[in-house]
């Protein structure tokens, strides 16, 4: 009992500094098979498990580290790593051709990108329908392991603690959430029921947007994934403002990316993310919600590891 009070008394600390630091601790959960110190060099071989949020332009997906068995969504999820649409954040790109509609909504509660296009390009396996990525896991510990999501499109860089991510051979889609709003309960429902908007091909565009009803919730009930009938996806909320924009390029050619790729994109040094945490609500597939507010145990090194560095960086 003490050694909890102990524990949850220091991660209230660490939660009031907010862990401000430039860098990222190495590694935020153990078993973690990439890095969230990802320095600016985009690299085709990144282990980089950061993903980003801010724009039609400037996104990321997750996708497997190589090509090859085992590369299904469903067999790679936790140790999959981040694939952007703009280098200087130390992850791999996604090629050019890639993407083949992009679709871009700022609600006020939350940042949104569907689409469609060849994820082939980034190691899926043609055919594959894909999963869900979200910050739980079946362990609490995420999948990918570690994976941190962050986004500028609410002001300055921050972490976003909940996010839902699916993606197939042939469609995406990436939610991130300032609390709610991001249900991981449906991962076996896929991108239209979970996140309805607009996929269509060949448009490309940024839109803010109103936030629309949580996935799954009608009325004053909950469905559950396997009770019953499952009921129609909600309607996609509507949108407005859009703006497009000319196809997500970044000058990055080819099919598959593999693990023993050599190349590597030196850019200008980009804003870090601040204020980063590892907290983890529960265990299994079946969480929904806000992230709890407490550091867990196996969470809080790397959380002293955060203050340590943003006292080194001060």
């Amino acid at each position: 009992m003490l050694l909890a009070l102990y524990i949850g008394g220091l991660a209230a600390l660490l939660r009031a500094h907010r862990c401000v630091a430039h860098t990222a601790p190495n590694q935020t959960e153990g078993g973690q098979t990439g890095t969230n110190s990802c320095g600016t060099t985009s690299s085709q071989t990144s282990l980089c498990q950061n993903v980003y949020i801010n724009s039609a332009s400037d996104f990321c997906v997750w996708g497997p580290p190589k090509p090859g068995p085992g590369s299904d969504v469903g067999d790679s999820e936790a140790i999959v790593v981040a694939y952007c649409t703009k280098s200087g954040y130390g992850t791999r790109l996604i090629p050019d051709g890639t993407l083949q509609g992009v679709h871009f909504v700022q609600t006020p509660d939350y940042v949104q990108v569907t689409g469609v296009g060849d994820f082939t390009k980034i190691n899926i396996p043609a055919g594959d329908a894909g999963g869900e990525l979200d910050p739980h896991g079946a362990t609490g510990s995420g999948n990918p392991v570690g994976g941190l999501v962050f986004s500028s499109a609410f002001g300055p860089l921050q972490q976003l603690h909940e996010w839902t991510n699916f993606i197939a051979y042939n469609e995406f889609c990436i939610r991130g959430c300032k609390d709610a709003l991001c249900n991981h309960i449906y991962d076996v429902l896929g991108c239209d029921w979970n996140m309805p908007g607009n996929y269509s091909p060949d448009v490309f565009e940024n839109c803010l947007g109103a936030s629309g009803e949580p996935m799954g919730v009608y009325g004053g009930s909950t469905f559950h994934q396997g009770d019953g009938a499952t009921p129609p996806p909600h309607p996609a909320p509507p949108s407005s403002s859009c703006t497009p924009i000319s196809s997500v390029s970044n000058g990055v050619v080819g099919s598959s990316v593999s693990g023993n790729a050599t190349s590597t994109i030196t850019t200008k040094a980009t804003s870090t993310p601040s204020g980063f945490s590892t907290s983890k609500t529960g265990s299994g597939s079946s969480r929904s919600g806000a992230q709890s507010r407490f550091i867990t145990p196996t969470g809080l090194w790397p959380a002293l590891a955060c203050l340590a560095a943003a006292v080194a960086w001060s």
